[in-house]
C-alpha cells in the first residue's frame, strides 16, 4: 500500500535542492503545495542574498507565499518562464504526473508548459510505477452533468470535490468546479489525457504527460535527482 505523505524533512530537502537551480535573470514558475512551498522559501532566502529573479505564481497560495518571501513577481503576459518548480500528487516512470490536489492544476499546467525547464519536487511516497490516484478535472460549473457523463463513458468514477468548512463544492481560483475522477491504474496516460482535454466543458485535467525535465526526490538524508 502506498504511503500518503512524506516527512517535512524530505519535502524541505527536495524543495531546497530545486531552488538552487535558478540563476540571475531567470523568470521562475513557483508551484503550489507543501513541497513547492519549501522551494519558494529557499528562493526567497536567495533573493534576500542577492539573487535577481522574478516569479510567476500558480495560485493565490503561491502568490501570497512568494510575496511574503520577498520574491518580485511578474506575469505570463509580460515574461516567459525559464524554469518552473512544482510538486505532484504522484510521479510515475518517465516523469508522468498527477497534479491537482490543491485545485491549482490549470494554472500550474499553464506555467509549467511555458517553462524552458520543468523541475518536480517530491518525497519518496509520491513515486509509483503507474499512476492510480483519482485525476482532478477542472470544469465549468455549467458543464457538470455533461462532463460527468463523459468521464463515466471513459471508464471513470467522478466525484465533485466538496469544500471543507463550508457547504458546497470547491471553487478554484478560476471560479470553476473540480471533479476527482477515479480510473484505477492509468495504463495509457496520453490517451486518457487526450480524452479529457477534448471533452467540452473541461478547463484542464491533472495528467501531466511529457512535460517534466527533472525530478528532485528528497529523503531524510539527501536528494536524488532524476532526469526525465
Amino acid at each position: 500500500m502506498k504511503q500518503t505523505g512524506g516527512s517535512d524533512e524530505a519535502k524541505r530537502r527536495a524543495g531546497a535542492s530545486a531552488a538552487q537551480l535558478p540563476e540571475d535573470g531567470d523568470v521562475v514558475g513557483v508551484g503550489t503545495g507543501s513541497t513547492a512551498a519549501y522551494a519558494i522559501r529557499t528562493l526567497g532566502e536567495r533573493v534576500d542574498a542577492g539573487l535577481d529573479i522574478r516569479g510567476i505564481p500558480t495560485s493565490y497560495q503561491s502568490r501570497a507565499l512568494a510575496r511574503e518571501a520577498g520574491i518580485p513577481l511578474t506575469t505570463l503576459d509580460d515574461d516567459s518562464v525559464d524554469i518552473a518548480i512544482d510538486g505532484a500528487d504522484q510521479v510515475a516512470e518517465a516523469g508522468t504526473l498527477v497534479k491537482g490536489g490543491g485545485a491549482a492544476h490549470a494554472r500550474e499546467k499553464l506555467v509549467d508548459t511555458d517553462a524552458d525547464r520543468f523541475v518536480v519536487v517530491a518525497d519518496p511516497t509520491k513515486l509509483v510505477e503507474q499512476l492510480d490516484v483519482p485525476v482532478p478535472v477542472e470544469l465549468l460549473p455549467e458543464a457538470r452533468r455533461p462532463v460527468i457523463d463523459a468521464v463515466e463513458q471513459a471508464g471513470g468514477k467522478p466525484t465533485l470535490r466538496a469544500a471543507k468548512r463550508k457547504d458546497g463544492p470547491v471553487v478554484t481560483d478560476n471560479g470553476n468546479f473540480v471533479l476527482d475522477c477515479a480510473f484505477g491504474t492509468v495504463d495509457d496516460p496520453s490517451g486518457l489525457a487526450r480524452t479529457l482535454e477534448t471533452t467540452p466543458g473541461v478547463v484542464e485535467h491533472g495528467l501531466f504527460v511529457g512535460l517534466v525535465d527533472e525530478v528532485h526526490v528528497g529523503s531524510e538524508d539527501g536528494v536524488e535527482r532524476r532526469e526525465c
